[in-house]
């Protein structure tokens, strides 16, 4: 019995062993190296930091993967943008699992304003040679931000506050980074290298990442040593999704959006069956209220604008010899210069657009007025007036009174001359249902 018991086992044994032999390889040999596999994320931040730029990066640094991504570079050229933009994309910094580089780039940009902090975020902060960085005051938008009031010091302090601990965590110079908010001091490359607000100047992607291979960098709160040497560098763009957002969140764009979806809901109210305006309009103003409620607007300004179009609108139905018009002209205008504040980098409104705007709404009011105008100079074509003048001919007569057709209809009628049936007649007025006519060519 022990004999055929050993037999049974002996495969089990023999499979055991092998099974050993073949993981024995892989649980001494090294690990494989990752950095083949790695590649550094190139994102481009080109302009005005708002909703669209935010979208962008926040959802590209959510979607990189430690061994597939190592390392994102943010290229930076940019004069500002929104506070709450700035803050969503230095809270996905800090909390992405790879590291992230902010390089002011090309040669000839600057990291203004909003993108000061988002560099002093990055785990690596480089610029390019003949680049700045700095002006990092922020601004009280519908604000003189000159006024030393309570709410500007807590807004400048809340601002120190927050730059001094992104340069407490990457180990950089809090003290310029100070002076950046509360007096707008910026830097040439150069100085922002000697003073240790950047880590490095490099020419090119190429170029920092040689620079930086080898330095040990604050990763969602843990170490890393970086392995930058030699990585595949990918640039990913935007995509027609965030360009689309780009474009509607634009104040020109979405301030044109506006106009266009108001006046075709006003020719649909005026006109009701045309359809395409009220299509078109509907549509155009939903975007632009989507738009509006992502950008800073005043909204003592966008009040305006509305109140200038419906006195506009007013003059061309009631017709107070202009002064509606006037007024919603003025309106308008003083309503287009302060809905979008001029202190927001890349988010005011274009001189020419106001211009343009307001000439268009102004070219329109004066079309229907003049249509409105030759209007009431017409005679009545409809009702008792419209049949003042028109001619047809008897069907019957009797003495002074018959019958008449005139434009197709049978009407009672009577004559102050003898009438034949079939005899043309003009009607000269009306007695309630009753026609006064006259023969044709009398008189």
């Amino acid at each position: 019995m022990m004999r055929t018991t050993r037999l049974r086992t002996t495969p089990l044994l023999i499979a055991v062993v092998l099974a050993a032999a073949l993981a024995l390889p892989a649980v001494f040999a090294p690990p494989a190296a990752a950095g083949p596999s790695e590649h550094a994320m190139v994102l481009d931040i080109d302009g005005a930091i708002g909703p669209a730029t935010a979208d962008y990066v926040t959802r590209e640094l959510a979607a990189a993967k430690p061994g597939e991504v190592g390392l994102v570079v943010l290229v930076m050229n940019t004069p500002g943008g929104l506070d709450t933009s700035m803050r969503q994309i230095i809270s996905a910094i800090l909390a992405a699992p790879v590291p992230v580089a902010a390089f002011v780039a090309p040669n000839g940009a600057r990291a203004a304003s909003a993108g000061t902090y988002i560099a002093y975020a990055g785990a690596i902060a480089a610029m390019a040679p003949g680049t700045n960085i700095g002006a990092a005051t922020p601004i009280q938008l519908g604000k003189n931000n000159d006024s030393d009031d309570t709410e500007t010091r807590k807004i400048v302090n809340d601002a120190v506050a927050y730059i001094q601990s992104l340069a407490a965590l990457n180990g950089r110079n809090a003290e310029w980074a100070t002076q950046a908010v509360r007096a707008a001091a910026s830097l040439p490359a150069a100085d922002a290298l000697k003073l240790h607000v950047v880590d490095a100047i490099a020419d090119n992607i190429p170029d920092l990442l040689r620079q930086i291979d080898g330095r040990t960098v604050n990763v969602a709160g843990k170490p890393q040593k970086l392995a930058t040497a030699g990585l595949a560098v990918e640039t990913i763009p935007p995509g027609w999704r965030l360009e689309l957002l780009a474009l509607v969140t634009d104040p020109n764009v979405a301030f044109i959006l506006m106009l266009v979806g108001i006046y075709g809901l006003i020719l649909e109210l005026f006109n009701p069956g045309t359809v395409v305006p009220g299509l078109v309009g509907a549509i155009s103003l939903v975007v632009a209220l989507y738009a509006l409620a992502l950008i800073p607007i005043n909204y003592a300004g966008a009040a305006l604008v509305l109140l200038g179009i419906l006195l506009m609108v007013a003059e061309a139905h009631i017709g107070a010899f202009g002064a509606l018009g006037v007024g919603g002209i003025v309106a308008f205008v003083i309503g287009a210069l302060l809905m979008f504040p001029s202190q927001a980098p890349g988010f005011s409104l274009s001189g020419g657009v106001i211009a343009g705007a307001a000439i268009a709404s102004a070219a329109l009011f004066i079309v229907v007025l003049a249509v409105l105008l030759r209007a009431r100079r017409r005679p009545v074509v409809t009702g008792s007036e419209a049949l003042i003048g028109a001619e047809g001919e008897t069907v019957a007569w009797d003495g002074g009174e018959g019958r008449v057709r005139i434009a197709g209809e049978i009407w009672r009628a009577s004559s102050d001359m003898p009438l034949t049936a079939g005899s043309r007649v003009k009607v000269l007025g009306r007695d309630g249902l009753m026609l006064r006519v006259e023969a044709v060519g009398t008189g």
